[in-house]
């Protein structure tokens, strides 16, 4: 899947990033809590969020994520869209809610982020 399909699959609007359309995209994971995301994530991947603030960014950076997808509706401001493009993210943004839009790009192929549980750890 490509970035571009998920604008597709999510009537998406592309905020920045066009030229980056074409990237491959395999993985993704949905949090508003970027504590989550940086204890969870550990791979170049997709992040799905409903929070438009320049925590987002950070997280994004240090992740070296390769796209921000916003949901609801939410759309972050335009300082932050223009430090997301020099950080060469692409950015989107969809009327879906969070858990349509994951189920949408599960549905397509695209998967979550693999977690790796400690061996004395049962799912509960």
């Amino acid at each position: 899947m490509t970035i571009k399909d998920m604008v597709d699959i999510l009537h998406a609007r592309v905020l920045c990033g066009e030229e980056r359309l074409d990237t491959p995209v395999y993985t993704a994971c949905c949090s508003d809590l970027m504590s989550d995301v940086l204890a969870f994530v550990n791979e170049k991947t997709v992040l799905i969020t409903g929070l438009a603030n320049p925590h987002v960014l950070r997280t994004a950076d240090m992740l070296d994520l390769k796209c921000l997808v916003y949901v609801r509706s939410k759309v972050p401001n335009d300082e932050i869209i223009e430090q997301a493009d020099e950080q060469g993210l692409a950015v989107i943004a969809t009327r879906e809610t969070a858990f349509t839009a994951c189920g949408l790009l599960y549905s397509a192929g695209l998967r979550g982020v693999p977690i790796e549980w400690p061996e004395s750890e049962e799912a509960t």
